[in-house]
């Protein structure tokens, strides 16, 4: 493992039982996450961006989620060949997960000082008393203003931006290595979203931590990240520094996510770019580059009509140095 990446996710394959039989929602992923680094996995809704992030933690729902093959090295260690036992103490304790609804991340019938406490006395051989005193101590880290008062309240009785703040101080409370962050302003409007995406920047360059932020908001990616991994059906169509994915974009998967972005220099009243066609159904998906369906390439009809869609999977190659993109010429310029 290299010595500079806190995490080394290797060809993770992570499918879902169903009655219709079972879907793979994570087919082959592989991408690093440096020491105090950040990095944004993007993609539109049901790439896989969140199933990688709950495979990686080993949170999938039972019994239907099931991780097939991969590797996930973390601290040097293979967290899919640890007990359960020993996971208990990696989550939260190591690497911390910020969710995407604090409403379901919560629990309503418990004090906010009582959730947060139990972070504390699961990881660490503290006092009940210690335990509040530090949960007062880290609401006020994550800027919630009367934190003395706030752990007696209910998650009822707080805004959307001060939930998702606790939802982030239960995440620090035990100063983990890693902070996974899934889509955390999904939910909040766009002032609100600003402060907790500083936040978690300061928190992250204050405590020395990695951060998997998972989002499909390319400004967000822009703002917060080094690195960036950009997801389709499953799979990784494009990773590289963040400087590389929007200065230099290959995939046109990738061109297609940018461009559809607003912009200040666009004529006014004109309809924003968009990708044509569909994300393609996990029940269908074919062996072959997963995008060609909706590429504008002139060469794309052939190719769908050829052997190699249904039986050849296209790999990543280096385009440059830490930029890789995957290999398919009808999903390229």
């Amino acid at each position: 493992m290299d010595t500079e990446n806190i995490l080394e996710v290797r060809d993770l394959v992570t499918a879902f039982d169903t009655d219709a039989g079972r879907v793979t929602a994570v087919d082959g992923v592989s991408f690093d996450v440096k020491q105090g680094k950040t990095l944004g996995i993007v993609g539109e809704s049901g790439c896989g961006k969140s199933v990688t992030a709950l495979s990686v933690i080993r949170l999938l729902p039972q019994p239907m989620g099931v991780i097939l093959d991969g590797q996930v090295n973390f601290k040097g260690r293979d967290l899919q060949q640890v007990s359960e036992e020993e996971m208990y103490k990696v989550r939260g304790g190591q690497i911390g997960m910020i969710f995407q609804e604090p409403m379901t991340a919560l629990n309503p019938v418990h004090r906010i000082g009582k959730q947060l406490s139990e972070v504390f006395l699961l990881h660490m051989d503290i006092s009940k008393k210690e335990a509040w005193d530090r949960s007062i101590d880290i609401l006020q880290k994550v800027g919630i203003p009367s934190p003395e008062i706030r752990v007696s309240e209910y998650p009822h009785q707080l805004s959307g931006g001060m939930r998702q703040r606790v939802v982030i101080a239960m995440a620090l409370a035990c100063k983990p290595d890693l902070i996974i962050a899934d889509e955390p302003t999904t939910a909040l409007d766009v002032t609100i979203q600003a402060q907790i995406l500083e936040l978690i920047v300061e928190l992250q360059e204050e405590m020395g931590m990695s951060v998997i932020l998972i989002t499909h908001d390319l400004g967000v990616i822009a703002e917060t990240c080094d690195d960036v991994v950009v997801m389709y059906a499953g799979r990784v169509a494009e990773k590289g520094t963040a400087d590389q994915i929007f200065h230099n974009p290959q995939h046109l998967y990738t061109k297609g996510l940018l461009n559809s972005i607003p912009r200040l220099e666009n004529e006014r009243k004109t309809l924003l770019q968009t990708i044509p066609g569909m994300v393609p159904g996990l029940m269908d998906l074919p062996v072959g580059a997963r995008f060609a369906p909706r590429s504008p390439h002139p060469d794309v009809t052939a190719y769908m009509q050829s052997e190699a869609y249904q039986t050849v999977r296209p790999g990543l190659v280096e385009v440059e140095p830490g930029h890789w993109v995957e290999n398919e010429r009808v999903v390229r310029v």
